[in-house]
Formats: C-alpha cells, sequence, structure tokens
C-alpha cells in the first residue's frame, strides 16, 4: 500500500512528446517554485519548503484527498505485492497522519463497500491522536509497550493478515544514528508482528538503507518464505528510505 515524473524546468512539445526546440536563443524558463528564506528561518527549513512545493507527489495526494505523499508508496508496494485484500485484517504502526489507512481503507473493504466481498478491518496505532477515517479504528498505543500486542488481538478480534509500518524515528542531522535508530525501530515493529500475525500473514516497514539492517534481514529470513527489499518511484530519489516486504509468515 505509484509514476513518473518530469524534469522540473522542461516544458514537453505538443505531438510527437519531445520537447520543443528552444529557437528564441534564450534559456528555458524554470518552472520550479523558488523559496527565498525568510528572517529567523533556517536554511534547511527553506530547502525543505522548496522541495514540498516543487515535489508532483505532494500535490498529486492533495488532489486526490490523501494526508501525504506516503499515500503512493503503499499503493505502490500492494500493486505489486497485493496483501490489501478485501477481507484483511490489517494493523498500521505510527499511522499518522493516515495515508497509509486511506489507502488501506477501500482495498480491504473495510467500508463493506464490494458487494460479494468480504469485509476487512484495519487497526491504526500511534503516540498521538489522529483525525478519524472512515472505516479505520485509531488508537493511541506505544505498539512497545507491554502487553500491546494483546490489545491489538482484542482490537481486531483475532491474529492480522498485514503489519505495516512507515514509522522513522525522528531525525538527529547524524545520518548513521538516524539509520540505527530507524532498523531499531522496525525490528521492533518485527517483533510486535511475530506476535499478532496469522500464518501466511505480510509485514512492510521501512528502513533505511546503511549497512546496520543486515541483521533484520536474518531476522525476517527466518520467519518468512520471502523478503523484498524495495524502494517504489514515490520515494524521493535522494533519499536512503527503501522497505522490506515479508510474505508468507512461518508462524
Amino acid at each position: 500500500m505509484e509514476l513518473g515524473m518530469r524534469p522540473a524546468g522542461r516544458i514537453a512539445g505538443k505531438g510527437n512528446g519531445m520537447p520543443k526546440k528552444n529557437t528564441s536563443g534564450r534559456g528555458q524558463r524554470d518552472l520550479r517554485v523558488k523559496v527565498k528564506t525568510a528572517r529567523g528561518r533556517k536554511l534547511s527549513s527553506t530547502r525543505w519548503l522548496e522541495r514540498q512545493l516543487n515535489d508532483p507527489y505532494v500535490a498529486r495526494a492533495k488532489r486526490e484527498g490523501y494526508r501525504g505523499r506516503a499515500a503512493f508508496k503503499i499503493q505502490e508496494l500492494d500493486d505489486r505485492y497485493r496483501f490489501l485484500v478485501p477481507g484483511a485484517r490489517v494493523v498500521d504502526l505510527g499511522c499518522a497522519p493516515g495515508g497509509w489507512c486511506q489507502v488501506a481503507v477501500p482495498r480491504i473493504n473495510a467500508l463493506g463497500e464490494k458487494p460479494g466481498k468480504a469485509v476487512g478491518r484495519i487497526i491504526g496505532l500511534d503516540l498521538k491522536e489522529v483525525e478519524p477515517i472512515p472505516g479505520a479504528e485509531l488508537h493511541v498505543l506505544d505498539f512497545m509497550e507491554e502487553g500491546a500486542d494483546d490489545k491489538v488481538k482484542d482490537w481486531l478480534g483475532g491474529k492480522a493478515d498485514v503489519v505495516m509500518s512507515d514509522m522513522a524515528a525522528s531525525a538527529s542531522g547524524h545520518k548513521q544514528t538516524d539509520h540505527l535508530r530507524i532498523v531499531a525501530l522496525c525490528e521492533a515493529a518485527a517483533e510486535l508482528a511475530f506476535d499478532v500475525l496469522e500464518e501466511g500473514g505480510t509485514f512492510v516497514a521501512k528502513v533505511l538503507a546503511g549497512g546496520a539492517e543486515g541483521g533484520l534481514q536474518t531476522l525476517l529470513k527466518q520467519r518468512f518464505d520471502k523478503v523484498a527489499n524495495v524502494k517504489p518511484a514515490a520515494s524521493r530519489s535522494d533519499s536512503s528510505e527503501k522497505f522490506v516486504v515479508a510474505t508468507g509468515f512461518r508462524g
């Protein structure tokens, strides 16, 4: 639970789909939105704002009513691996702001809008309250606290078919530290998945490439039939972000 991108500053021509040749003798107009650094605002914040304003996935998320560009990542992963099926019971860890839940609800038929199809359930967990999403059950819960797995199974009325996580620890600014933090978070999510997943279930989680994820890969390969590492098209090319998709939980 996505896509091509046209290079900024290039205007597509008509007819054959090729860019029009510039015959004016001047450079083509730069179509990117540029943001000046305001007094009191850090340069990094200005760069982030400029990147957001020029990100086609951010614009698309607004048009389609998703709460963030991350929705397109889980769309692409599910299009490829087909784990969000009607009737599936899903746990979304660190679900804020809710984009992954938004994608999952219609795919698992949580609202029962697909006649003749099984009705699924999705439980979203986060440390903070999330604005309601029709078809999703949202709970404020630290999934690492004692007894969290039992609460999840009680809310679902049984075990889950999918545990997914787009969580990332707060950035420290130090690349290796951030890598270690997100791998540790992913390992904790995997441990919960081992407790709540039904046999044959799927685990999907975000990690950052950096070398320390080898232990996580080994752990998952011991418990799942297949483990794949995927970088969706919606992930920024300059990001070390990737997603692990583990299918066929052995129980």
